[in-house]
């Protein structure tokens, strides 16, 4: 029997959603060419619903924003922008392309949008690159007095890419919370230019506003790059935009984990990086609830640039993507919404202080936004390899990250990171932040380090859980998400 016959025979007429039939049938069809990968595409849906999803980055986006991303739209090539393509018959996705921006702008108050970049780290390229030509390569080319770069000789051109590669990026070091495309070492943005690195302080794990000054006073980087994947505070832009200006560099905000938070109106005013950052990035999912994509905000002085970024980075723009990025945005633009991004901060704090009541070491304290870090080596004695294993047994996805000063390095970690953005859009409010902190403690109190079999010495991967304790929580998370069901519309069985 088809997934479409069983959603059919198992729900009354007058229950059936056009949406879950639309994308019953779509997994049909799926499965009538690659049986394999429509059984894992139902796979995945079911592991999601027997897990408490914890992982900071991740959500749930509407069935709309999942339907709009598989469509005819995939076939067709756009390179170039709206109104300004290389192929013909871009009609429709101009139109597509259009909305997408305008309710971007709209959603963000922003002077400029640009929504083809394929993920968060494209649109960092994109900005990087943007910012290199505009405030480096141009400048150069008028210097000797041509038009673009095409008129160069190739030892003017070599020259003047030699100069690009020699400017600084300053961005916050992965340890500190930032992303690894903000100047890690092992990442294009470190290659690119020179990256270097600042950090939060030691004690406080905090941004210190005064040390960065001095900092960037000192290195004078082109780009000083604001935002973060594993900071649990908030950023006062006011003050970095101050910096960025002592040294006139280019203030860029990646705000990928927090735009959600900046769509709800929950970070406001000195919060918000909008009105201080002269380009702006972010992914499309995370708690902006949308398909997985990037974004790029950006003021007017830096337009003409960004829409370049394909040829600069980008290749072709994925038509379908802006479209589900254009349903995310008019979902973000509803009442519901805000209620929804400032439930997320509520519930975070709530965890935050469900696990610190019960002295679990939570970096900086508390949290002002949607994530949370935890040092288990110093609360648990585990790596943070070892304690995400030990809650994914018990049906919690988490992600370990690295923490400051961290002694197991980014690959084992010290720290595991928690968000609330996917429990709040199933509906999870304070009370069950109470049950989730009491399952994280639980399991991990009740977790030791493995005997590596080859070595017969501790493991930093192998874990001893009590079983008692791993099935009673296992069924408290089952008893939990029965009260709220993931696209309980879908029927699979």
């Amino acid at each position: 029997m088809s997934y479409l016959q069983n959603y059919l025979k198992k729900t009354p007429l007058e229950k059936q959603k056009s949406g879950a039939i639309a994308f019953l049938a779509s997994l049909d069809n799926i499965k009538d060419s690659f049986a394999d990968i429509a059984n894992d595409i139902v796979q995945e849906l079911k592991d999601q619903r027997s897990h408490l999803k914890l992982i900071a980055s991740e959500n749930y986006s509407s069935l709309a924003v999942q339907q709009a991303m598989g469509n005819l739209l995939t076939d067709k090539y756009s390179e170039g922008y709206v109104g300004h393509r290389f192929y013909a018959g871009c009609e429709n996705v101009d139109a597509i392309e259009f909305l997408a921006n305008d309710l971007a702008k709209k959603l963000f108050k922003a002077e400029h949008a640009y929504v083809q970049p394929h993920s968060g780290s494209d649109a960092n390229m994109v900005a990087f690159w943007s910012i290199l030509i505009k405030q480096i390569q141009d400048k150069e080319v008028e210097k000797l007095q041509k038009k673009t770069v095409m008129e160069l000789t190739p030892k003017e051109y070599e020259k003047i890419r030699l100069i690009m590669m020699k400017q600084k990026i300053m961005g916050m070091s992965l340890n500190s919370g930032g992303h690894l495309s903000h100047g890690f070492r092992s990442n294009i943005s470190a290659k690119m230019m020179q990256a270097v690195n600042y950090e939060v302080d030691p004690k406080t794990n905090l941004i210190d506003y005064a040390a960065l000054q001095k900092q960037v006073k000192k290195e004078k980087p082109l780009i000083l790059l604001a935002g973060y994947s594993a900071y649990s505070r908030l950023i006062d832009f006011s003050i970095m935009k101050e910096i960025a200006d002592s040294v006139k560099a280019v203030l860029m905000v990646d705000m990928a984990h927090f735009a959600g938070l900046v769509a709800g109106k929950v970070l406001q005013g000195n919060f918000d990086p909008l009105p201080f950052a002269d380009i702006v990035t972010s992914t499309t999912h995370k708690t902006l609830r949308g398909p997985r994509g990037g974004l790029i905000l950006c003021k007017n002085e830096f337009k003409e640039v960004i829409d370049k970024g394909c040829p600069l980075v980008l290749g072709g723009p994925i038509p379908n993507a802006m479209a589900a990025k254009a349903i995310a945005f008019k979902e973000a633009l509803s009442p519901n919404f805000a209620t929804y991004a400032h439930q997320i901060v509520k519930n975070s704090q709530r965890l935050a202080k469900r696990l610190m009541d019960q002295n679990v070491k939570v970096l900086t304290n508390g949290t002002d936004n949607h994530l949370i870090v935890i040092d288990v080596a110093s609360s648990f004695n585990l790596n943070g390899r070892q304690a995400e294993k030990a809650l994914r047994l018990a049906k919690l996805t988490v992600n370990r990250n690295s923490i400051p000063q961290d002694i197991n390095g980014p690959w084992y970690t010290s720290g595991v990171r928690l968000g609330t953005p996917a429990t709040t859009t199933l509906g999870m409010k304070e009370e069950e932040m109470d049950k989730i902190g009491d399952f994280i403690v639980e399991i991990l109190k009740n977790t030791k380090p493995g005997i590596d079999p080859k070595t017969n010495q501790k493991s930093k991967t192998e874990i001893e859980v009590d079983k008692k304790v791993l099935d009673r929580v296992s069924l408290q998370v089952k008893e939990l998400l029965s009260h709220f069901p993931l696209y309980p519309e879908l029927i699979v069985d």
